[in-house]
């Protein structure tokens, strides 16, 4: 069958400025739909610099409502809707707490960069409702984000746009092979992926100390150490908790290292599976803390035990309700 470069190069620019808004807000909600090729396709075909502004207008749009959507979210249901995400997301190891001390260290400047780290860009729009930055501060970050995201996407397509018909006549004469190859790409990244999906499964399966035996353990001479992995976000959302450290994985062995190895130590987070707390565990026991194991159901099992010490500002609020 004949295959009309120049009838496909029309319809796809035609079509361009709707199959770019639809393909950036469609995955920038959550489907696992590739958007890349679609910009960078997009861009090459823009006959002007005023079509190419107008579609990146058109990408900044669609992904400022999928990030205000988030948002929104993420403010009304708190740290729910996240694990709730990471638990729906292939690679569950892509987990909160990490996400949440990257954007306790980065701030809003993290929603600039968001949008090109796997994982994190999945989260950050909620995260920042999670964590109630100011609607102005998400909105000004986000768009900026956004804008240079689809920009060197759209900008790229657009500057190799004389390499495209080259391409369309490839797809042309090797069409059936190039189809081979990219279902061959698409099997190989799937499989990696539920490999490392795999690995962790395993590794989250390691030993853990459930609520009943933590509250049996408190009886003990030595109670075990807890270590709170959340990260300073978090906590700040959700709460100390008592007579635990905070740290993170990369403090970790640092804040070990005077201990004695025969230090018993339970670590706690807020991910699906115990993501953070199982690789502090795993950790752990490389530095040879052989009785190291992570709290099992984390943060939400460790709740219905201990009192959590509210943020100050939950405290201000209760005693404003009060008086």
């Amino acid at each position: 069958m004949d295959f009309d470069t120049s009838t496909l190069r029309t319809a796809l620019t035609l079509y361009a400025p709707g199959v770019v808004f639809a393909n950036v807000l469609l995955q920038q909600l959550g489907l696992p739909l590739p958007v890349l090729p679609t910009l960078l396709l997009a861009g090459s075909l823009a006959p002007s610099l005023p079509r190419l502004a107008a579609l990146l207008a058109l990408a900044l749009l669609a992904a400022m409502l999928a990030d205000r959507a988030w948002y929104l979210v993420g403010q009304r249901f708190g740290s729910r809707v996240l694990a709730w995400m990471c638990k729906l997301s292939i690679n569950p190891g892509s987990c909160i707490s990490q996400t949440a001390d990257r954007f306790g260290r980065w701030g809003a400047w993290s929603l600039l960069l968001a949008k090109f780290i796997p994982g994190f860009s999945a989260v950050a729009a909620p995260l920042a409702g999670v964590l109630r930055m100011p609607v102005a501060r998400f909105t000004l970050a986000a768009a900026g984000g956004a804008s240079l995201w689809a920009g060197l996407a759209l900008g790229t397509g657009w500057l190799l746009r004389h390499q495209v018909d080259r391409a369309l006549t490839m797809l042309q004469t090797h069409g059936p092979l190039l189809a081979m190859a990219a279902a061959l790409l698409l099997v190989l990244w799937l499989g990696s992926k539920l490999w490392r999906r795999q690995l962790f499964l395993h590794l989250a399966a390691m030993p853990s100390v459930t609520a009943a035996q933590w509250a049996q353990a408190q009886s003990w001479e030595r109670p075990p150490r807890l270590l709170d992995l959340r990260g300073p976000a978090l906590v700040a959302e959700l709460g100390e908790i008592a007579n635990a450290q905070t740290v993170s994985l990369a403090q970790l062995p640092r804040l070990v290292r005077p201990w004695p190895r025969d230090t018993h130590i339970i670590t706690l987070c807020a991910c699906p599976h115990d993501a953070t707390a199982a690789r502090a565990a795993q950790r752990l026991r490389r530095l040879g803390f052989a009785h190291a194991c992570h709290f099992q159901g984390g943060f939400d099992a460790w709740k219905t035990l201990q009192p959590v010490h509210a943020p100050a500002d939950a405290v201000h609020a209760a005693q404003l309700q009060g008086a």
